[in-house]
């Protein structure tokens, strides 16, 4: 079953998402943004989810994990719960 390790930032919309995407693709730091900005309790942990596997999370969510660019931001990512950026950092 393949595992990967990823942190997120959970926003209530998509402007303040983008914004926070504009932010990180300028260099902020995406750890800082999470604590700061980030409405799920991993924000205090710099957003991080540790590491998971497939299925573990919501269908949107594990679409992105499971197939987008490791290392990059990405998002806004629309689930049940907000607006997600997802950066993942290792899978296998």
């Amino acid at each position: 079953m393949p595992k990967a390790k990823a942190r997120h930032i959970l926003v209530k919309d998509e402007k303040i998402c983008l914004n926070l995407k504009q932010q990180i693709d300028g260099g902020a730091s995406f750890t800082d943004l999470a604590k700061k900005h980030s409405l799920c309790p991993s924000g205090k942990e710099g957003g991080d989810l540790g590491e998971f596997s497939r299925g573990q999370m919501v269908r949107e969510f594990d679409e992105v994990v499971f197939s987008k660019e490791i290392g990059k931001t990405h998002g806004p990512v629309k689930t049940q719960f907000g607006y997600h950026l997802i950066l993942i950092e290792k899978r296998d």
